[in-house]
């Protein structure tokens, strides 16, 4: 076993895994695995730039993760940063601060990357499961891109699209800097379209009508998923491997595009920093599920996480 860090900077979240690997066996114990709101990618989309209090907002959350990972005393650790770091005209500014916190240099990579891991965290457990068909289309659905990754074992096809929550919300649902409460019949409208638009690019690169299964990952999905469930508070447990019908998804998407703020607020399962952009979250889930003809998603709370781990083992 190696003790390893794996850490996901995101457009929304920053995410933490302390994990003993054996790459042998396959056999992944977790030890710790945490999340932070930090939307560093606020605002990236109008300025090309990193905000200073996001950038201020991932140091904090990188100078507690230092402390666990001193605490649980990883061998390796590897930090990879995702959308909004990549398109950013002051990235550097961000390397230099991970790299004088944490003592590695932030990877920023390519969406393509980002989707070999992704595949790799959301299947490693599943291939043993004999009655989900194949092939798997995984579909990690971040802040700023959502990343489709069609294959069996490996990967055989991957395409990053710039269509995610935090993106989707602040180009269509933002009205003098605030988000329309709730959005308009014409905002979501034209947010279907720029979906629908990230869809057809995915399609030239990834055969998406060939998908058998469909694995869908991080914030947005676990998150309609616990709603389905009609969890009390947020149990990884009941919600990893769940299996989502396409007429709940739909419902849900229904329901967070037309609830107000407060409504979605008072949802137990809600996390604070997703009450915004989880109505865009939501649609991206229903758009990808009826482009494709799937009658339920397999939700994973293994992702793009545990492939950096993984990676760093």
């Amino acid at each position: 076993m190696t003790r390893v860090a794996g850490i996901d900077c995101g457009t929304n979240s920053i995410r933490l895994l302390v994990a003993d690997c054996d790459p042998a066996t396959g056999e992944l114990v977790e030890l710790d695995r945490r999340m932070t709101i930090v939307r560093l990618g606020q605002g990236v989309d109008k300025t090309g730039r990193l905000a200073p209090e996001a950038l201020e907002r991932t140091f904090a959350a990188c100078r507690e993760y230092a402390g666990v990972i001193k605490e649980f005393g990883a061998e390796r650790v590897r930090f990879v940063a995702t959308s909004a770091s990549r398109d950013a005209e002051n990235r550097d500014e961000f390397v230099r601060g991970v790299l004088d916190i944490l003592g590695v240099e932030p990877e920023v990579i390519s969406g393509e990357q980002e989707a070999e891991f992704s595949f790799t965290g959301a299947t490693k457990e599943l291939v043993s499961h004999e009655h989900l068909e194949r092939p798997f289309l995984v579909v990690d659905i971040g802040g700023g891109s959502t990343e489709f990754v069609v294959g069996e074992d490996h990967v055989r096809a991957a395409r990053s699209v710039d269509v995610g929550c935090v993106r989707m919300t602040e180009r269509h649902l933002l009205v003098d800097g605030e988000v329309t409460d709730p959005p308009t019949a014409a905002q979501i409208a034209a947010m279907r379209a720029d979906i629908e638009a990230a869809l057809d690019l995915a399609a030239e690169t990834v055969p998406l009508a060939e998908a058998r299964t469909l694995v869908g990952l991080a914030g947005s999905v676990t998150t309609v998923a616990a709603i389905a469930l009609g969890l009390d508070e947020y149990d990884w447990s009941a919600i990893h491997h769940s299996r989502i019908s396409y007429e709940r998804v739909r419902e849900i998407s229904e329901r967070m595009l037309t609830a107000t703020h407060d409504e979605r607020a008072a949802i137990p399962v809600m996390h604070p920093g997703r009450v915004d952009v989880i109505g865009a979250g939501a649609l991206v889930l229903l758009a990808i599920m009826e482009r494709i003809g799937a009658t339920e998603v397999v939700v994973s709370e293994h992702d793009i996480l545990d492939g950096i781990a993984w990676s760093a083992a």
